[in-house]
């Protein structure tokens, strides 16, 4: 039997290996990885490794100086909503007291002469504003000679040029000491009749006013230890403010010491003009940009 023959292969020629064509790639697969921006994934490759599980992010810890940050805003809003109540409670007091005490003193003094004591009336009258101004200027002096120079009140008032650690300082002791004349002089007008009382029931009448306003705009105001509303927008008032600021930095040794004249007080340094005025232009400009930054948002 014959067996089948096979093909004649030419001398010296190489047998051909017939390969598997090569599978051709999915439409998209290769191009689409090429083409992906940064850290967008490819939604076929994402299908096929779907089975690999990415490890969950951990949580950002946060590091202790934030933490402290974060507890100490707490804390400081805290103190605020403490000092908050407390300065309206005792506006409050006071105001009611003094509103009632003016009129029962009036009325009381009218009905014994019968006639309307308009001496008493003018003389209490000049006197508050006597009072308020003389405060004003009573606390230049205290200010720098019993509060800064003289050791032991310094004692005391170095607490309000510290930083301060809960809603009260040790500096708030002059608040209490000086509303103790104010008192005794309203209890003594209040009881006394004719102008000798009228003149001394106004100054206790005006010591008073002048504590209640000096707490809102220095407490307030400077110091924001409690928000005073609409006042902070008064260009007096910012100039009273950035005036004290200044009395804080000890660039002028200490001047302003007063509070509502501070600036004219500031003004009569050399250089103290200028510098409250640059300061001023500072805080417009950074006033205008918060305003263009709010109003575009």
């Amino acid at each position: 039997m014959m067996l089948a023959s096979r093909p004649a292969v030419a001398l010296g020629a190489r047998a051909q290996v017939l390969r598997p064509a090569p599978l051709a790639p999915r439409p998209g697969l290769v191009s689409n990885l090429r083409l992906q921006p940064v850290k967008v994934a490819d939604p076929i490759v994402a299908s096929e490794t779907s089975q690999v599980m990415e490890a969950p992010q951990e949580k950002k810890q946060l590091s202790e100086f934030e933490l402290m940050r974060i507890e100490r805003k707490k804390q400081r809003a805290q103190e605020a909503a403490t000092y908050k109540f407390s300065a309206i409670a005792a506006t409050v007091l006071v105001l009611s007291i003094a509103v009632v005490a003016t009129y029962y003193r009036f009325a009381w003094h009218f009905a014994e002469d019968g006639d309307l004591p308009v001496d008493e009336m003018v003389a209490t009258l000049l006197l508050v504003f006597g009072g308020m101004f003389g405060m004003e200027m009573y606390a230049r002096f205290a200010h720098k000679v019993l509060w800064h120079d003289f050791e032991p009140g310094w004692a005391l008032h170095k607490s309000h040029h510290e930083p301060r650690t809960g809603p009260f300082e040790l500096n708030d002791i002059y608040a209490v000491a000086n509303a103790v004349p104010a008192m005794a002089l309203c209890a003594y007008g209040f009881f006394t009749p004719h102008v000798v009382g009228g003149v001394c029931f106004g100054a206790g009448l005006g010591i008073t006013l002048f504590g209640i306003a000096y707490m809102f705009f220095h407490d307030g105001l400077v110091h924001r230890r409690f928000p005073v509303g609409p006042i902070a927008n008064l260009p007096y008032m910012k100039r009273v403010m950035v005036a004290h600021q200044i009395h804080h930095t000890n660039k002028f040794g200490g001047v302003p010491f007063g509070m509502f004249l501070g600036p004219q007080e500031l003004e009569a340094v050399p250089g103290g003009r200028e510098e409250l005025d640059r300061l001023m232009a500072d805080l417009e400009a950074r006033e205008a940009a918060a305003a263009a930054a709010a109003k575009s948002a």
